[in-house]
């Protein structure tokens, strides 16, 4: 292993005037893709488990949603068109002579995901569809090796810990999305962070059955206010600027009106990879990988392992130590994963630190894979 560890005094990012943050909420419809792939790959993996004792090869990280019509008013509304979701990618159909039904395991995961995720929403609101291919011959060989080989020549990156930027944005969305009953699932949050003030944007879809008029419509907006101004105050030192669902006008047909709690109801389509980090946020002041990581096998692909593992990495020396520090792994195809090409940290703790936890994380890498397949770790 080629460890370069890079001395830094702390999180450069902290001292900037400016910081850019975003996150798409849990019903965003890139987030419901996300979602939705990384379903798909715990239950088929789950199903080759039982079968045959290991999880086959496969990818599901390619989901693509065509929003719906509807028509939401005031106290109701209706769906017109269903959300259309197409599941793609590739999966074992077949092994040791024994068939495996792919595309109906993905469409009960599927519907699985909606119902149990989401409020209004459910999966009577979408036509699913499965086109999942067969994987190839060559794939499968890498994929039987007894010592799990990278997939790819790619990398994976993470950092810790968040600034109050981007602990905010995180927080926003989590809490308005628990917190305000009239609100849906499909809360985006941006926060623009300069001079001392975070200036916040939340575009946040109500649903129309709990919204009794446009007085109380306002009402929610000015609670959604208050709330992310709470939270901001709470946990950062940041004066709070804060605009919600900004293209409103004074009528019911201009307000953010939502059937189901999501903007994939009504004109907004959505793709995996398209949204969040493993981190659960966008970071363009961050390095970052552009890795889809929802639904990638969480045995080989390092596209969703080594963007994981250098999350936990960058977290874990954070907690062991106390200071700031970004990890980037880069691994080489066909590879075993505990061997990555390069490993680079930027952190203020001492060498020898750095590589015994580096060390121990890697030797516990399938750690990593057995938390995906419990669904203990979110990727988006």
């Amino acid at each position: 292993m080629k460890l370069n560890i890079e001395d830094i005094s702390g999180d450069s990012l902290q001292n900037s005037n400016i910081e850019l943050v975003e996150r798409k909420g849990l019903g965003h419809p890139d987030s419901i893709c996300d979602g939705l792939a990384e379903s798909v790959s715990r239950a088929l993996s789950k199903e080759y488990k039982e079968r045959f004792g290991k999880v086959l090869h496969h990818n599901t990280d390619e989901v693509q949603l065509v929003a719906g019509s509807s028509e939401p008013r005031v106290e109701g509304g209706e769906l017109i068109e269903p959300i259309y979701v197409l599941l793609t990618g590739r999966a074992t159909k077949e092994f040791q002579e024994e068939k495996i039904p792919v595309d109906q395991i993905a469409l009960d995961a599927a519907k699985n995901y909606i119902d149990s995720n989401f409020d209004k929403l459910s999966s009577e609101h979408f036509e699913f569809e499965s086109r999942i291919g067969e994987t190839s011959t060559d794939l499968k060989t890498v994929f039987s090796q007894e010592v799990p080989k990278s997939n790819d020549t790619s990398f994976g990156v993470g950092h810790a810990p968040l600034t109050p930027t981007e602990k905010c944005v995180k927080k926003v969305e989590e809490t308005l999305r628990e917190e305000i009953s009239e609100v849906g699932e499909d809360i985006k949050v941006m926060g623009l962070r300069k001079d001392g003030k975070l200036q916040v944007t939340v575009a946040a879809a109500t649903i129309s059955s709990r919204i009794a008029s446009l007085e109380h419509y306002f009402e929610t907006k000015e609670k959604i206010k208050e709330k992310t101004e709470s939270i901001i105050r709470n946990i950062s030192s940041l004066e709070p600027e804060v605009h919600v669902n900004t293209a409103d006008k004074e009528d019911e047909d201009s307000i953010y009106l939502t059937v189901t709690g999501t903007s994939a109801e009504m004109g907004d389509d959505g793709s995996v990879g398209r949204g969040n980090r493993v981190n659960g946020l966008i970071t363009p002041y961050r390095s970052m990988s552009l890795e889809a990581a929802s639904g990638k096998n969480p045995v080989i692909h390092i596209g969703k392992i080594y963007n994981l593992l250098a999350q936990d990495i960058a977290e874990t020396i954070y907690e062991e130590t106390g200071s700031f520090a970004q990890v980037k792994l880069l691994s080489q195809i066909g590879k075993p994963l505990d061997e990555p090409q390069s490993v680079e940290v930027e952190t203020g703790t001492d060498r020898k630190t750095v590589e015994e936890i580096v060390d121990r994380k890697l030797e516990s890498i399938q750690e990593v894979t057995e938390k995906c397949l419990r669904g203990e770790i979110s990727t988006f």
